[in-house]
């Protein structure tokens, strides 16, 4: 149910949707005249993550897209909720990034009311309410990982609020391409390296295969220990380097033909603007 804003009152902050009981008047009214309401934008992402034998390992590339626009080669898709625990988003970068600054701020609220570190599961369920609480309107698909008192979790969260917990993850428009590397290569109780590098790969594959995902790979290792969050780990994409020159001569390629066209033209009003410089 919509919460309606009484006059000069202003939005506290988080996400309104004012505006939905409205567009979809305007939709309808739309379809009636023969109109066609605006069709939704194209996201893309790939992100992906494995429970290794230490904890968590989560990866994304660095692609941010407007449809079929490139607007940003080095975004940063792995979020911070806790000190342990992690997110990655894909969907709407907009929503991603407020979603996870909104749980962050959430949890630290839990921790200092609480006096104790939050567990992964619990994180899990807050994001899950909150995207259920909005029906599918705010275009998140998170990536939760992290170790708390009980190991290490990871959990996929859906727009709509569904979720899983799997030892791996993917999701995002690469996220076919990327869960194939998986499927493949995962096992249980993987060492640090070949856990990254299999990260790595997964992440590639995403940026090889879908024209949504591009750029770099990041990583972002959570055990124990601490976390380290390596921004850059590959690039994958580096332009290649140009082998020779390729400027040629004027008169190289033959004119076959040539037409001039002269235009006529006439003048039909002139006049001269002097630029105040007072």
């Amino acid at each position: 149910m919509l919460h309606s804003l009484k006059p000069c009152e202003t939005q506290t902050g988080g996400f309104c949707f004012e505006n939905s009981r409205r567009n979809a008047v305007l939709e309808s009214s739309l379809s009636e005249l023969g109109y066609k309401a605006p069709s939704a934008r194209k996201t893309g992402t790939t992100i992906a993550g494995i429970v290794y034998k230490d904890g968590v390992i989560l990866g994304a590339d660095t692609r941010a897209t407007d449809d079929m626009v490139v607007a940003d080669k080095n975004c940063k898709k792995i979020h911070y909720i806790a000190p342990k625990i992690y997110c990655c988003g894909a969907g709407v970068a907009a929503d991603a990034v407020t979603t996870t600054q909104i749980m962050s701020s959430n949890v630290e609220l839990h921790m200092l009311n609480t006096g104790r570190p939050p567990l992964v599961a619990m994180v899990t369920r807050q994001l899950k309410q909150m995207l259920f609480r909005y029906q599918g309107h705010v275009g998140s698909s998170l990536i939760v990982g992290g170790v708390d008192v009980t190991g290490a979790h990871l959990y996929s969260v859906y727009p709509h609020g569904s979720y899983d917990k799997l030892p791996f993850l993917t999701m995002g428009s690469g996220a076919a391409a990327a869960v194939s590397v998986f499927e493949d290569r995962f096992k249980p109780n993987m060492e640090l390296e070949e856990a990254k590098q299999l990260v790595r790969d997964a992440i590639t594959a995403g940026i090889f295969c879908d024209l949504g995902s591009g750029s770099n790979v990041d990583l972002c290792i959570i055990s124990e220990a601490g976390v380290e969050y390596l921004r850059g780990y590959d690039k994958p994409t580096v332009k290649g380097k140009k082998e020779g020159q390729y400027r040629y001569k004027p008169g190289t390629t033959a004119v076959l033909t040539k037409t001039v066209t002269l235009l006529p033209l006439a003048v039909v009003d002139q006049f001269v603007q002097i630029m105040d410089t007072e």
